[in-house]
């Protein structure tokens, strides 16, 4: 090998780096001090000309407090704060007359607001001490900070102080740019010259998201600790306090140990504010904190999580929700989305008119299926359902049950309240005798021949009786002989003296049944039930509820009032005036007539009385059976149930479930929410007396006639029977609508069809 080789294979020597010589303290000092006048500078300059160019006007601030700032988009914090997404909460009562709460309502933010004083010190604080403690001193920027951020260019995070945070949650405004800071620098500052540090901060910690869909000290205290915010310990303050930065990094359930360590830096931020002593620190880092759901914080990985087995809102707070969003529609003039907002996201205090124990018992018994067999319910083989209503004597709908089986969601049908069915019989006492025995078209005593009407659509008398019996012309029945078996011949014959459309008048004005449509206003809907589109529960047993109250129509309510969140503002309140809509008298004939069902031999409802109390009722069958209804009521409730197949017309197997499964579970119902209350009758006003009439006339019995007895109105009672030979078998003497007989109102008027 050549020396020229050897030479170029010989490692290169190493050039030695000369040692920098470290910059005098004094000479960093100066230069920082340089790179910060440079950025003042620069800052200033910036404010200089977008001054010029936009007609900002923010170096005018301070010259004048009561000027507005030109070019600032003056942000109204009473504004933001009145149009913040808020929970509506929902009350009810326990029979002890305890507020309860029972339903809160809000969409992705949960938020309720607080005032300031009601907030613990400590959690003012600790917010204070870590997210800006100069923000007592400042006028709404922190300048040192600012400044901070300037020299990292970074604008997306850090340097903002708590007013100017707040008008990121109100503005939702995060963009990482110049611009935007300057945006948030000038409404700080005009937002502090209109309000003061106390209402920022309550407003900030109003806004404030920590995760979860809590939104807000009041919602993130209940979450975490289920605590209001003045019962917060030190420590529960700190941990609440650090989530803010980054809520879901900071959450204590799903990442303790990393919100543990912030919430540590944070006494001792308050320590060297001097919020806090040393003691006081050493003690809270002692403190054994207990998260509400501790047992999910072991497990917690992800959102899902967390999810808590979710409970659905109960029907009758379906029921709530759809009447108020009704409400504020037809009082304030809201649209179906504005009124829906109002209801989830206003902040609402809604008190509801539910008896919480009553709910609780009709749940049980349709969620349970407890008068029904446990069948699947598939398209092919639909399971049978029911639903019901219960109100009391003032229209107030005490409970509600929407279908059978457990819920599957909120605001789900409730087929009782929502979808109307044919009535069936049931709207005989509505259609036919209230307003025969008010317009004095009939008594009690009136005989009326067992036998269909002559229809130019049918070939035959119409209609037949339960089971096509049709009757005979000669076999005449007074009133309760044909309201106890429910027969369909003497409705049609009481409509017909009345006419169609004074019936269907009555029902319309008197009963207020909204459902109805023109088509209605003939034979087959109003003596037997056959609705072009039908009734609902609610429906049915505001139209009964006249019957025990002395004929005064409540348009049915489900809540007391609503109010604002603080509770001095009422939004809502239902009007709770009922209207005479038939006199006493004829509500008390009605009201004895309607017990026949309940007492005689064959009267349909005596199965389904309810235990200990006294009782009236009415049955209610489609024809085919398709529909089954039972209407009744006692001393306390009316109840009006409803059974049958949801989608389709399908014929109730009665010897599978029952004669009348509606009839068993209103008594179900019924007797679950009676037990232990006392006996309670009805008392009959002065409007009607109880008189002895003649069997074979129905007119008052004399000493000759071979009698029972009824009830009459003191204003219309039939003549006295002269005459008689005492025969038992009816003559016809008191029929609807005889001539001399003072058979009708002449006050009253047929409404314009």
């Amino acid at each position: 090998m050549s020396d020229l080789s050897k030479e170029n294979t010989a490692p290169a020597k190493k050039k030695r780096r000369k040692k920098k010589k470290p910059m005098s303290r004094g000479l960093t000092a100066f230069l920082t001090a340089f790179l910060m006048l440079f950025m003042i500078g620069v800052l200033t300059a910036g404010i200089i000309v977008l001054d010029i160019f936009t007609d900002v006007g923010l170096l005018n601030i301070g010259r004048n407090p009561d000027d507005e700032i030109a070019g600032v988009d003056y942000i109204d914090l009473n504004n933001y704060i009145a149009n913040q997404s808020q929970t509506t909460i929902i009350y009810g009562y326990t029979a002890d007359n305890e507020e309860v709460e029972i339903a809160r309502l809000h969409g992705a933010e949960n938020r309720e607001w607080v005032d300031l004083e009601e907030v613990c010190q400590d959690l003012q604080d600790a917010v204070v001490a870590l997210e800006d403690k100069r923000f007592p001193e400042h006028k709404g920027v922190d300048w040192i900070r600012t400044i901070g951020v300037v020299v990292k260019y970074s604008f997306s995070q850090g340097g903002s102080t708590l007013t100017q945070q707040l008008i990121k949650n109100l503005t939702g405004e995060n963009e990482g740019t110049f611009v935007r800071k300057y945006k948030e620098i000038k409404n700080a500052l005009a937002l502090e010259r209109h309000f003061d540090k106390d209402e920022i901060l309550e407003a900030y910690l109003n806004t404030i998201y920590l995760d979860m869909g809590c939104y807000g000290i009041k919602t993130g205290a209940e979450y975490y600790f289920n605590k209001s915010v003045s019962e917060l310990t030190l420590m529960e303050s700190a941990i609440l306090a650090s989530i803010t930065k980054a809520p879901r990094g900071f959450n204590p359930i799903v990442n303790y140990e990393d919100n543990r360590e912030r919430a540590t830096t944070c006494l001792y931020y308050m320590l060297e504010e001097g919020y806090i002593t040393q003691e006081e620190l050493d003690a809270a880092l002692e403190e054994e904190v207990v998260f509400y759901g501790e047992n999910r914080r072991e497990e917690a990985v992800t959102d899902e999580d967390l999810v808590v087995e979710t409970e659905y809102n109960s029907y009758y707070v379906d029921l709530v929700i759809e009447q108020l969003i009704d409400d504020l529609r037809e009082q304030y003039g809201y649209s179906e989305s504005e009124a829906f907002r109002k209801v989830y996201y206003g902040g609402l205090r809604v008190y509801a008119a539910l008896d919480m124990s009553i709910q609780d018992e009709i749940e049980y018994v349709y969620e349970n299926r407890i008068t029904f067999p446990k069948e699947e319910d598939t398209e092919e083989n639909p399971a049978i359902q029911s639903s019901m209503v219960i109100l009391d004597y003032e229209g107030r709908i005490v409970a509600t049950a929407g279908r059978l089986g457990k819920k599957v969601g909120d605001r789900t049908l409730n087929i009782g309240t929502s979808s109307p069915r044919q009535p069936g019989s049931c709207i005989k006492p509505l259609s036919a005798y209230a307003p025969a025995i008010e317009l004095n078209y009939c008594t009690w005593s009136t005989y009326i021949p067992n036998y269909g009407i002559s229809l130019k659509s049918e070939a035959k008398p119409w209609p037949t009786n339960y089971g096509g019996v049709t009757g005979s012309i000669d076999d005449l029945k007074n009133l309760p002989q044909a309201i106890a078996p429910s027969l369909n011949t003497i409705p049609a014959r009481i409509i017909e003296m009345m006419t169609p459309t004074r019936s269907f008048s009555f029902l319309r004005d008197r009963f207020h049944l909204s459902d109805l449509v023109e088509g209605d206003a003939d034979y087959a809907p109003l003596a037997i039930g056959a609705m072009n589109y039908g009734l609902t529960c609610l429906d049915m047993a505001a139209a009964y509820v006249t019957f025990g109250n002395g004929g005064v129509y409540y348009k049915p309510w489900c809540y007391y009032k609503v109010t604002n969140a603080a509770g001095d503002e009422v939004i809502l309140e239902p009007n709770r005036e009922g209207e005479q809509v038939i006199s006493s008298g004829t509500a008390d004939v009605m009201l004895q007539l309607l017990k026949c069902v309940i007492t005689y031999p064959n009267g349909t409802g005596g199965a389904y009385a309810v235990q200990g109390q006294e009782n009236w009722a009415k049955s209610g069958t489609t024809s085919d059976n398709k529909d089954k209804w039972f209407c009744g009521g006692t001393g306390y409730y009316v109840g009006c149930a409803w059974t049958g197949f949801e989608k389709v017309q399908k014929a109730i197997n009665t010897s599978y479930y029952g004669q009348n499964p509606a009839g068993k579970v209103y008594k179900e119902v019924m007797n679950r929410i009676h037990d232990g209350l006392e006996y309670k009758g009805f008392e009959m006003g002065d409007e009607v007396v109880r008189r002895t009439y003649c069997t074979a006339t129905g007119l008052l019995a004399n000493a000759d006639c071979s009698g029972a007895t009824g009830w009459y109105k003191v204003d219309h009672l039939p003549r006295v029977c002269s005459g008689c030979s005492g025969e038992s078998t009816p003559s016809g003497g008191n029929q609807g609508g005889q001539p001399g007989e003072d058979v009708t109102d002449p006050n009253y008027e047929i409404p314009e069809f």
